[in-house]
Protein backbone atom coordinates (compact mmCIF):
# COMPACT_ATOMS: atom_id res chain seq x y z
CA UNK A 1 0.00 0.00 0.00
CA UNK A 2 1.79 3.33 -1.01
CA UNK A 3 1.12 6.57 0.41
CA UNK A 4 0.03 10.40 -1.83
CA UNK A 5 0.65 13.83 -0.23
CA UNK A 6 -1.53 16.69 -0.99
CA UNK A 7 -1.54 19.94 0.31
CA UNK A 8 -4.58 21.59 2.21
CA UNK A 9 -4.29 25.18 3.13
CA UNK A 10 -1.04 25.01 5.31
CA UNK A 11 -1.52 21.28 6.54
CA UNK A 12 -0.53 18.42 4.30
CA UNK A 13 -3.22 15.55 3.99
CA UNK A 14 -1.96 12.01 3.58
CA UNK A 15 -4.23 9.51 1.32
CA UNK A 16 -3.69 5.75 1.30
CA UNK A 17 -3.63 3.62 -2.21
CA UNK A 18 -4.56 0.12 -1.89
CA UNK A 19 -3.21 -1.70 -4.31
CA UNK A 20 -6.33 -3.28 -6.63
CA UNK A 21 -7.42 -6.37 -6.64
CA UNK A 22 -8.71 -8.79 -9.03
CA UNK A 23 -12.52 -8.87 -9.50
CA UNK A 24 -14.03 -12.07 -9.13
CA UNK A 25 -14.67 -12.79 -12.86
CA UNK A 26 -10.90 -12.12 -12.92
CA UNK A 27 -10.40 -14.69 -10.81
CA UNK A 28 -12.90 -16.84 -12.34
CA UNK A 29 -11.47 -16.70 -15.87
CA UNK A 30 -7.70 -17.21 -14.13
CA UNK A 31 -9.31 -20.59 -12.68
CA UNK A 32 -10.54 -21.73 -16.12
CA UNK A 33 -7.68 -20.99 -17.90
CA UNK A 34 -4.84 -22.11 -15.14
CA UNK A 35 -3.34 -24.99 -13.38
CA UNK A 36 -2.45 -24.92 -9.57
CA UNK A 37 -2.62 -21.21 -9.39
CA UNK A 38 0.07 -20.83 -13.07
CA UNK A 39 -0.86 -19.88 -16.46
CA UNK A 40 1.43 -21.39 -19.14
CA UNK A 41 2.10 -19.90 -22.08
CA UNK A 42 -0.58 -23.08 -23.53
CA UNK A 43 -3.29 -21.57 -20.68
CA UNK A 44 -2.08 -17.71 -22.25
CA UNK A 45 -2.64 -19.06 -25.57
CA UNK A 46 -6.00 -20.98 -25.12
CA UNK A 47 -6.93 -17.52 -23.50
CA UNK A 48 -6.19 -15.26 -26.03
CA UNK A 49 -8.15 -17.50 -29.03
CA UNK A 50 -11.40 -17.72 -26.40
CA UNK A 51 -11.82 -14.96 -25.09
CA UNK A 52 -10.02 -12.50 -26.42
CA UNK A 53 -10.89 -13.41 -30.08
CA UNK A 54 -7.27 -13.56 -31.25
CA UNK A 55 -8.09 -16.44 -33.44
CA UNK A 56 -4.24 -16.64 -35.27
CA UNK A 57 -2.34 -16.40 -32.51
CA UNK A 58 0.77 -18.86 -31.90
CA UNK A 59 2.15 -20.81 -28.98
CA UNK A 60 5.08 -18.71 -29.64
CA UNK A 61 3.43 -15.44 -29.57
CA UNK A 62 1.65 -16.29 -26.22
CA UNK A 63 5.31 -17.17 -24.93
CA UNK A 64 6.81 -13.90 -26.13
CA UNK A 65 3.22 -12.14 -24.45
CA UNK A 66 4.33 -13.92 -21.48
CA UNK A 67 7.50 -13.10 -21.11
CA UNK A 68 6.71 -9.70 -21.41
CA UNK A 69 4.13 -9.50 -19.18
CA UNK A 70 7.01 -11.03 -16.26
CA UNK A 71 9.14 -8.47 -17.23
CA UNK A 72 7.34 -5.38 -16.59
CA UNK A 73 6.16 -6.76 -13.37
CA UNK A 74 9.38 -7.86 -12.87
CA UNK A 75 11.25 -4.44 -13.52
CA UNK A 76 8.40 -1.57 -12.33
CA UNK A 77 6.72 -3.42 -9.39
CA UNK A 78 9.13 -5.61 -8.17
CA UNK A 79 6.49 -8.61 -7.77
CA UNK A 80 8.24 -11.99 -7.24
CA UNK A 81 6.46 -14.48 -9.83
CA UNK A 82 6.44 -17.90 -11.42
CA UNK A 83 8.92 -18.13 -13.89
CA UNK A 84 7.22 -20.98 -16.14
CA UNK A 85 3.97 -18.89 -16.16
CA UNK A 86 1.46 -15.71 -15.00
CA UNK A 87 -0.06 -16.15 -11.48
CA UNK A 88 -3.08 -14.47 -10.46
CA UNK A 89 -1.14 -11.17 -9.22
CA UNK A 90 0.90 -10.75 -12.86
CA UNK A 91 -2.27 -12.03 -14.85
CA UNK A 92 -4.77 -9.19 -13.42
CA UNK A 93 -1.98 -6.53 -14.34
CA UNK A 94 -1.34 -7.72 -17.68
CA UNK A 95 -4.87 -7.30 -18.65
CA UNK A 96 -4.93 -3.86 -17.37
CA UNK A 97 -1.10 -3.02 -19.33
CA UNK A 98 -0.39 -1.59 -22.27
CA UNK A 99 1.04 -4.81 -23.56
CA UNK A 100 -2.30 -6.01 -24.12
CA UNK A 101 -4.14 -5.33 -26.60
CA UNK A 102 -8.04 -5.89 -25.79
CA UNK A 103 -9.41 -5.19 -29.65
CA UNK A 104 -8.82 -7.61 -31.94
CA UNK A 105 -5.96 -6.89 -34.42
CA UNK A 106 -7.49 -9.47 -37.28
CA UNK A 107 -6.55 -8.02 -40.74
CA UNK A 108 -8.96 -10.35 -42.55
CA UNK A 109 -11.17 -8.37 -44.78
CA UNK A 110 -14.67 -9.48 -44.38
CA UNK A 111 -17.21 -7.05 -46.19
CA UNK A 112 -18.23 -7.58 -49.58
CA UNK A 113 -15.69 -5.91 -51.66
CA UNK A 114 -17.08 -6.17 -55.06
CA UNK A 115 -19.78 -3.62 -55.23
CA UNK A 116 -19.12 0.06 -56.63
CA UNK A 117 -16.86 2.35 -54.71
CA UNK A 118 -19.58 4.69 -53.35
CA UNK A 119 -21.47 1.89 -51.27
CA UNK A 120 -18.05 2.01 -49.04
CA UNK A 121 -16.84 4.82 -46.36
CA UNK A 122 -13.51 5.24 -47.34
CA UNK A 123 -9.69 6.24 -44.88
CA UNK A 124 -9.39 10.10 -45.97
CA UNK A 125 -6.77 12.44 -45.66
CA UNK A 126 -6.99 15.99 -45.54
CA UNK A 127 -4.01 18.43 -46.62
CA UNK A 128 -1.89 15.08 -46.54
CA UNK A 129 1.36 16.49 -47.11
CA UNK A 130 1.43 19.14 -44.06
CA UNK A 131 3.03 18.31 -40.91
CA UNK A 132 1.46 20.25 -38.40
CA UNK A 133 -0.97 23.42 -38.60
CA UNK A 134 -2.19 24.47 -41.48
CA UNK A 135 -0.50 28.15 -41.55
CA UNK A 136 3.13 27.67 -41.32
CA UNK A 137 4.20 23.83 -40.66
CA UNK A 138 6.24 21.65 -43.37
CA UNK A 139 5.39 20.43 -46.34
CA UNK A 140 6.49 16.74 -46.86
CA UNK A 141 6.50 13.51 -48.04
CA UNK A 142 6.69 11.71 -44.39
CA UNK A 143 3.11 12.22 -43.32
CA UNK A 144 2.15 10.67 -46.66
CA UNK A 145 3.88 7.50 -45.74
CA UNK A 146 2.71 7.85 -42.13
CA UNK A 147 -0.93 7.91 -43.63
CA UNK A 148 -0.65 5.14 -45.98
CA UNK A 149 0.95 2.67 -43.11
CA UNK A 150 -1.96 3.27 -41.35
CA UNK A 151 -4.51 2.10 -44.35
CA UNK A 152 -5.25 5.82 -45.63
CA UNK A 153 -7.34 5.18 -49.01
CA UNK A 154 -7.61 9.18 -49.81
CA UNK A 155 -4.37 11.44 -50.16
CA UNK A 156 -4.96 14.86 -50.96
CA UNK A 157 -2.17 17.41 -52.71
CA UNK A 158 -2.17 20.90 -53.68
CA UNK A 159 -0.37 21.38 -56.90
CA UNK A 160 1.42 24.94 -57.40
CA UNK A 161 4.13 26.09 -59.83
CA UNK A 162 7.55 26.51 -58.15
CA UNK A 163 9.37 30.03 -57.84
CA UNK A 164 10.83 29.39 -61.42
CA UNK A 165 7.43 28.65 -62.83
CA UNK A 166 8.84 25.09 -64.17
CA UNK A 167 7.86 22.61 -61.72
CA UNK A 168 5.27 21.29 -59.00
CA UNK A 169 5.47 22.19 -55.91
CA UNK A 170 2.84 20.67 -53.19
CA UNK A 171 1.79 23.44 -50.13
CA UNK A 172 -0.82 25.11 -48.63
CA UNK A 173 -1.66 28.65 -50.74
CA UNK A 174 -2.16 31.11 -49.49
CA UNK A 175 0.04 30.55 -46.37
CA UNK A 176 3.75 30.46 -44.94
CA UNK A 177 3.98 25.94 -45.89
CA UNK A 178 7.24 25.64 -46.93
CA UNK A 179 6.53 23.45 -50.23
CA UNK A 180 7.93 19.67 -50.37
CA UNK A 181 8.32 18.65 -54.75
CA UNK A 182 5.69 17.00 -56.05
CA UNK A 183 7.66 14.37 -57.46
CA UNK A 184 9.28 13.12 -54.21
CA UNK A 185 5.11 12.71 -53.22
CA UNK A 186 4.37 10.60 -56.09
CA UNK A 187 7.30 8.46 -55.28
CA UNK A 188 6.48 7.82 -51.84
CA UNK A 189 3.03 7.25 -52.79
CA UNK A 190 4.29 4.75 -55.05
CA UNK A 191 6.35 2.91 -52.24
CA UNK A 192 4.65 2.75 -49.62
CA UNK A 193 0.66 3.20 -51.04
CA UNK A 194 -0.62 -0.84 -50.76
CA UNK A 195 1.60 -1.70 -47.59
CA UNK A 196 -0.97 -1.60 -45.31
CA UNK A 197 -3.73 -2.73 -47.67
CA UNK A 198 -4.11 -3.94 -51.56
CA UNK A 199 -7.28 -1.67 -52.29
CA UNK A 200 -6.84 1.39 -54.11
CA UNK A 201 -5.51 4.52 -53.43
CA UNK A 202 -7.08 7.67 -54.20
CA UNK A 203 -5.08 11.29 -55.32
CA UNK A 204 -7.56 14.09 -54.62
CA UNK A 205 -5.90 17.12 -56.65
CA UNK A 206 -6.32 20.56 -56.13
CA UNK A 207 -5.20 22.38 -59.39
CA UNK A 208 -3.39 25.95 -59.81
CA UNK A 209 -0.99 24.70 -62.93
CA UNK A 210 -0.52 26.10 -66.52
CA UNK A 211 -1.07 23.98 -69.44
CA UNK A 212 2.60 23.30 -69.93
CA UNK A 213 3.06 22.45 -66.15
CA UNK A 214 0.51 20.44 -66.55
CA UNK A 215 1.76 18.24 -69.25
CA UNK A 216 4.34 17.96 -66.87
CA UNK A 217 2.60 16.69 -64.28
CA UNK A 218 0.91 13.70 -66.72
CA UNK A 219 4.50 13.40 -67.39
CA UNK A 220 5.47 12.60 -64.22
CA UNK A 221 2.11 10.50 -63.17
CA UNK A 222 2.46 7.96 -66.03
CA UNK A 223 6.22 7.63 -65.59
CA UNK A 224 6.00 7.21 -61.81
CA UNK A 225 2.81 5.09 -61.31
CA UNK A 226 2.94 2.65 -64.97
CA UNK A 227 0.41 0.07 -64.75
CA UNK A 228 -0.57 1.16 -61.26
CA UNK A 229 -2.60 4.20 -62.74
CA UNK A 230 -6.07 3.50 -63.05
CA UNK A 231 -7.99 5.70 -65.80
CA UNK A 232 -10.77 5.67 -68.40
CA UNK A 233 -9.48 8.41 -71.08
CA UNK A 234 -11.67 11.54 -71.36
CA UNK A 235 -14.87 9.76 -70.69
CA UNK A 236 -16.76 9.95 -67.60
CA UNK A 237 -17.63 6.84 -65.46
CA UNK A 238 -21.31 5.39 -65.65
CA UNK A 239 -20.74 3.66 -62.72
CA UNK A 240 -17.61 3.61 -60.33
CA UNK A 241 -15.80 0.28 -60.41
CA UNK A 242 -15.29 -1.83 -57.26
CA UNK A 243 -12.86 -1.85 -54.60
CA UNK A 244 -12.54 -5.76 -55.49
CA UNK A 245 -11.00 -4.89 -59.50
CA UNK A 246 -9.23 -1.92 -58.14
CA UNK A 247 -6.68 -3.94 -55.84
CA UNK A 248 -3.33 -1.95 -56.45
CA UNK A 249 -4.34 0.27 -58.66
CA UNK A 250 -3.54 4.13 -58.00
CA UNK A 251 -6.75 6.85 -59.46
CA UNK A 252 -6.38 10.25 -59.59
CA UNK A 253 -9.64 12.49 -59.04
CA UNK A 254 -9.67 16.40 -59.82
CA UNK A 255 -11.92 18.71 -61.48
CA UNK A 256 -12.11 18.76 -65.33
CA UNK A 257 -10.78 22.10 -66.84
CA UNK A 258 -14.62 23.43 -67.63
CA UNK A 259 -15.24 23.23 -63.38
CA UNK A 260 -12.68 25.23 -62.79
CA UNK A 261 -14.06 27.98 -65.15
CA UNK A 262 -17.55 28.29 -63.98
CA UNK A 263 -16.09 28.20 -60.03
CA UNK A 264 -17.72 31.92 -58.60
CA UNK A 265 -16.64 33.81 -55.62
CA UNK A 266 -17.86 32.59 -52.63
CA UNK A 267 -20.27 35.77 -50.58
CA UNK A 268 -19.43 37.35 -47.59
CA UNK A 269 -22.83 36.21 -46.55
CA UNK A 270 -21.93 32.38 -47.01
CA UNK A 271 -18.41 32.53 -45.72
CA UNK A 272 -19.71 34.42 -42.29
CA UNK A 273 -22.81 32.95 -41.53
CA UNK A 274 -21.59 30.18 -39.10
CA UNK A 275 -19.08 32.52 -37.42
CA UNK A 276 -19.72 33.08 -33.94
CA UNK A 277 -21.75 30.33 -33.24
CA UNK A 278 -20.82 28.30 -30.32
CA UNK A 279 -23.17 25.15 -30.50
CA UNK A 280 -23.72 21.71 -28.61
CA UNK A 281 -21.43 20.22 -31.19
CA UNK A 282 -18.41 22.40 -30.20
CA UNK A 283 -18.89 21.38 -26.25
CA UNK A 284 -19.38 17.63 -27.52
CA UNK A 285 -16.06 17.56 -30.32
CA UNK A 286 -14.08 19.87 -28.64
CA UNK A 287 -13.20 23.83 -28.90
CA UNK A 288 -12.37 24.91 -33.14
CA UNK A 289 -8.75 26.41 -32.12
CA UNK A 290 -6.06 26.31 -30.20
CA UNK A 291 -4.67 30.00 -28.41
CA UNK A 292 -2.82 30.94 -31.71
CA UNK A 293 -2.21 34.23 -33.03
CA UNK A 294 -5.70 36.18 -33.96
CA UNK A 295 -3.84 38.19 -36.88
CA UNK A 296 -2.48 34.91 -38.49
CA UNK A 297 -5.95 33.63 -38.19
CA UNK A 298 -7.78 36.45 -39.20
CA UNK A 299 -5.37 37.10 -42.24
CA UNK A 300 -6.19 32.97 -43.02
CA UNK A 301 -9.68 33.85 -42.49
CA UNK A 302 -9.55 36.68 -45.15
CA UNK A 303 -8.14 34.48 -47.93
CA UNK A 304 -10.49 31.59 -47.42
CA UNK A 305 -13.17 34.39 -47.65
CA UNK A 306 -12.41 35.00 -51.80
CA UNK A 307 -11.92 31.37 -52.27
CA UNK A 308 -14.74 28.95 -53.17
CA UNK A 309 -16.75 26.72 -51.02
CA UNK A 310 -15.47 23.63 -52.57
CA UNK A 311 -11.84 23.39 -51.94
CA UNK A 312 -11.00 22.20 -55.67
CA UNK A 313 -12.11 25.43 -57.13
CA UNK A 314 -9.43 27.72 -56.07
CA UNK A 315 -8.31 27.85 -59.61
CA UNK A 316 -10.59 31.07 -60.65
CA UNK A 317 -7.90 33.51 -59.57
CA UNK A 318 -6.58 31.75 -62.85
CA UNK A 319 -6.50 33.31 -66.14
CA UNK A 320 -9.40 31.45 -68.02
CA UNK A 321 -7.50 31.11 -71.27
CA UNK A 322 -5.18 28.71 -69.73
CA UNK A 323 -7.72 26.27 -68.37
CA UNK A 324 -9.56 26.43 -71.87
CA UNK A 325 -5.90 25.26 -73.51
CA UNK A 326 -5.48 22.07 -70.73
CA UNK A 327 -3.04 19.74 -71.39
CA UNK A 328 -5.33 16.82 -72.93
CA UNK A 329 -2.83 14.18 -71.25
CA UNK A 330 -3.88 15.84 -67.81
CA UNK A 331 -7.45 15.54 -68.49
CA UNK A 332 -6.85 12.07 -69.65
CA UNK A 333 -5.38 10.61 -65.93
CA UNK A 334 -8.90 12.50 -64.42
CA UNK A 335 -10.70 8.68 -63.90
CA UNK A 336 -13.04 10.41 -60.96
CA UNK A 337 -14.42 13.84 -62.04
CA UNK A 338 -14.92 16.13 -59.21
CA UNK A 339 -18.04 18.74 -60.08
CA UNK A 340 -19.34 21.92 -58.49
CA UNK A 341 -21.33 22.13 -55.46
CA UNK A 342 -22.44 25.84 -56.76
CA UNK A 343 -26.31 27.39 -57.55
CA UNK A 344 -29.12 25.64 -56.43
CA UNK A 345 -28.28 22.64 -53.85
CA UNK A 346 -31.00 20.80 -56.28
CA UNK A 347 -28.50 21.19 -58.99
CA UNK A 348 -26.33 19.96 -57.74
CA UNK A 349 -27.90 17.17 -55.80
CA UNK A 350 -29.20 15.80 -58.99
CA UNK A 351 -28.70 12.12 -59.27
CA UNK A 352 -27.35 11.68 -63.60
CA UNK A 353 -28.79 8.23 -64.85
CA UNK A 354 -25.40 8.13 -67.20
CA UNK A 355 -22.73 9.37 -65.57
CA UNK A 356 -21.08 9.75 -61.76
CA UNK A 357 -19.13 12.85 -60.27
CA UNK A 358 -17.93 12.92 -56.47
CA UNK A 359 -18.32 16.74 -54.97
CA UNK A 360 -16.78 18.43 -52.26
CA UNK A 361 -18.43 20.35 -49.30
CA UNK A 362 -17.04 21.45 -45.89
CA UNK A 363 -18.24 20.35 -42.52
CA UNK A 364 -20.48 23.65 -42.23
CA UNK A 365 -21.98 23.65 -45.41
CA UNK A 366 -22.48 19.69 -45.08
CA UNK A 367 -24.55 20.20 -41.57
CA UNK A 368 -26.82 22.91 -43.39
CA UNK A 369 -27.15 20.70 -46.01
CA UNK A 370 -28.30 17.69 -44.08
CA UNK A 371 -30.78 19.51 -41.98
CA UNK A 372 -32.49 20.78 -44.64
CA UNK A 373 -31.88 18.11 -47.58
CA UNK A 374 -30.91 15.20 -45.64
CA UNK A 375 -32.76 12.41 -47.85
CA UNK A 376 -31.18 14.27 -51.04
CA UNK A 377 -27.91 13.79 -50.26
CA UNK A 378 -28.71 10.09 -48.98
CA UNK A 379 -29.76 9.69 -52.56
CA UNK A 380 -26.69 10.88 -54.46
CA UNK A 381 -24.44 8.95 -52.12
CA UNK A 382 -26.21 5.68 -53.91
CA UNK A 383 -24.53 6.60 -56.57
CA UNK A 384 -21.97 9.48 -56.54
CA UNK A 385 -18.83 10.18 -53.96
CA UNK A 386 -18.89 13.02 -51.47
CA UNK A 387 -16.22 14.47 -49.87
CA UNK A 388 -16.29 16.48 -46.80
CA UNK A 389 -13.66 18.42 -45.36
CA UNK A 390 -12.66 20.75 -42.36
CA UNK A 391 -14.05 24.45 -42.19
CA UNK A 392 -11.03 27.09 -43.25
CA UNK A 393 -10.59 28.30 -39.68
CA UNK A 394 -9.27 24.95 -38.29
CA UNK A 395 -5.55 26.41 -38.83
CA UNK A 396 -4.28 24.20 -36.00
CA UNK A 397 -5.44 20.95 -38.15
CA UNK A 398 -8.19 20.12 -35.52
CA UNK A 399 -10.91 17.71 -36.56
CA UNK A 400 -14.66 17.57 -36.78
CA UNK A 401 -17.66 15.33 -35.49
CA UNK A 402 -17.25 12.81 -38.33
CA UNK A 403 -20.63 10.94 -37.99
CA UNK A 404 -22.81 13.83 -40.18
CA UNK A 405 -20.79 12.81 -42.84
CA UNK A 406 -21.49 9.06 -42.27
CA UNK A 407 -25.13 9.12 -41.66
CA UNK A 408 -25.79 10.65 -44.91
CA UNK A 409 -23.53 8.39 -46.78
CA UNK A 410 -20.65 10.60 -47.33
CA UNK A 411 -17.52 7.98 -48.32
CA UNK A 412 -14.77 10.78 -47.73
CA UNK A 413 -14.74 12.12 -44.57
CA UNK A 414 -11.55 14.21 -44.82
CA UNK A 415 -9.65 14.34 -42.03
CA UNK A 416 -6.40 16.26 -40.32
CA UNK A 417 -4.46 12.97 -40.13
CA UNK A 418 -1.75 15.27 -38.58
CA UNK A 419 -4.26 15.90 -35.48
CA UNK A 420 -5.74 14.70 -32.55
CA UNK A 421 -8.55 14.07 -30.17
CA UNK A 422 -11.36 12.55 -30.12
CA UNK A 423 -12.90 12.93 -33.74
CA UNK A 424 -9.39 11.40 -35.08
CA UNK A 425 -10.04 8.58 -32.23
CA UNK A 426 -12.98 7.72 -33.78
CA UNK A 427 -11.88 7.90 -37.52
CA UNK A 428 -9.46 5.23 -36.29
CA UNK A 429 -11.09 3.28 -34.71
CA UNK A 430 -13.83 2.88 -37.39
CA UNK A 431 -11.59 2.24 -39.90
CA UNK A 432 -9.98 -0.35 -38.02
CA UNK A 433 -12.78 -2.87 -39.14
CA UNK A 434 -12.82 -4.96 -42.13
CA UNK A 435 -9.01 -5.52 -41.52
CA UNK A 436 -7.66 -2.11 -41.41
CA UNK A 437 -7.91 -2.12 -45.97
CA UNK A 438 -9.49 1.20 -45.60
CA UNK A 439 -12.97 0.47 -46.92
CA UNK A 440 -16.21 -0.12 -45.08
CA UNK A 441 -19.06 -1.08 -46.84
CA UNK A 442 -21.87 1.32 -46.27
CA UNK A 443 -25.43 -0.33 -44.42
CA UNK A 444 -28.21 -1.28 -46.30
CA UNK A 445 -30.24 0.96 -45.00
CA UNK A 446 -27.95 4.31 -46.57
CA UNK A 447 -27.84 1.50 -50.54
CA UNK A 448 -31.85 0.98 -51.18
CA UNK A 449 -35.13 2.61 -51.94
CA UNK A 450 -37.98 1.10 -50.89
CA UNK A 451 -40.89 0.10 -53.33
CA UNK A 452 -41.69 3.44 -53.43
CA UNK A 453 -38.51 4.98 -54.59
CA UNK A 454 -38.10 6.55 -50.46
CA UNK A 455 -34.58 6.39 -49.10
CA UNK A 456 -33.97 6.17 -45.72
CA UNK A 457 -35.37 9.30 -43.86
CA UNK A 458 -31.73 10.48 -40.95
CA UNK A 459 -34.64 12.08 -39.05
CA UNK A 460 -36.54 9.00 -38.27
CA UNK A 461 -35.69 7.43 -35.47
CA UNK A 462 -35.24 3.76 -35.54
CA UNK A 463 -35.27 0.97 -33.02
CA UNK A 464 -32.22 -0.66 -30.89
CA UNK A 465 -30.56 -2.86 -32.79
CA UNK A 466 -27.87 -3.83 -30.39
CA UNK A 467 -27.45 -2.58 -26.71
CA UNK A 468 -24.00 -2.68 -25.63
CA UNK A 469 -23.02 -3.05 -21.98
CA UNK A 470 -19.72 -1.63 -20.92
CA UNK A 471 -18.04 -2.36 -16.95
CA UNK A 472 -15.48 -0.63 -15.72
CA UNK A 473 -13.15 -2.78 -13.56
CA UNK A 474 -10.53 -0.63 -12.64
CA UNK A 475 -8.99 2.66 -12.50
CA UNK A 476 -5.34 3.69 -12.19
CA UNK A 477 -2.64 5.88 -12.46
CA UNK A 478 -4.78 9.31 -11.90
CA UNK A 479 -2.08 10.64 -9.07
CA UNK A 480 0.38 10.48 -11.58
CA UNK A 481 -1.39 13.61 -13.70
CA UNK A 482 -2.15 15.95 -10.71
CA UNK A 483 -0.12 17.96 -8.94
CA UNK A 484 0.89 18.45 -5.04
CA UNK A 485 -0.94 21.54 -4.92
CA UNK A 486 -3.50 20.98 -8.09
CA UNK A 487 -6.74 20.70 -5.60
CA UNK A 488 -8.70 23.18 -3.95
CA UNK A 489 -6.60 24.90 -0.55
CA UNK A 490 -9.72 23.88 1.80
CA UNK A 491 -10.68 20.39 0.13
CA UNK A 492 -9.23 17.19 -0.16
CA UNK A 493 -9.58 15.40 -4.05
CA UNK A 494 -13.21 14.48 -4.88
CA UNK A 495 -12.19 11.83 -7.84
CA UNK A 496 -15.09 10.33 -10.06
CA UNK A 497 -15.58 8.08 -13.31
CA UNK A 498 -16.75 9.45 -16.41
CA UNK A 499 -17.49 7.22 -18.59
CA UNK A 500 -18.48 8.56 -22.62
CA UNK A 501 -20.34 6.97 -24.62
CA UNK A 502 -20.29 7.79 -28.72
CA UNK A 503 -23.58 6.97 -30.47
CA UNK A 504 -22.56 5.53 -33.86
CA UNK A 505 -26.58 5.62 -35.10
CA UNK A 506 -25.92 3.95 -38.63
CA UNK A 507 -22.67 2.72 -38.40
CA UNK A 508 -22.67 -0.63 -37.11
CA UNK A 509 -26.62 -1.50 -37.93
Amino acid sequence: MSKQTYRICCFQRKFKLKEAEAPDEIKDLFGKYSENGIMTAEHLCKFLKDVQGEENVTKEEAESVLESALKLVHEHLNIVFHRKGLNLDVFFRYLFSDANVSISTDKKVYHDMTAPLSHYFIYTSHNTYLTGNQLNSDCSDVPIIKALQRGVRVIELDMWPNSSKDNVDILHGGTLTPPVELIQCLRSIKEHAFVASEYPVVLTLEDHLTPDIQAKVAEMVTQTFGDLLFTCGAECLSEFPSPESLKGRIIISTKPPKEYLESEKLSEKDDGSQKGKKSSEEKAWGAEISDLTQKMIAAYENKESEECLDEEGDSHHENPNIQQNTAPEYKHLIAIQAGRSKGPISEWLTVDPIKVKRISLNEEKLANVALNRGKDLIRFTQRNLLRVYPKGIRVDSSNYNPLIGWMHGAQMVAFNMQGHGRPLWLMQGMFRANGGCGYLKKPELLLKADANNEVYDPKRLLSVKTTLKVKIYMGKGWHLDFKRTHFDAYSPPDFYVKVVRIYLHLIFI
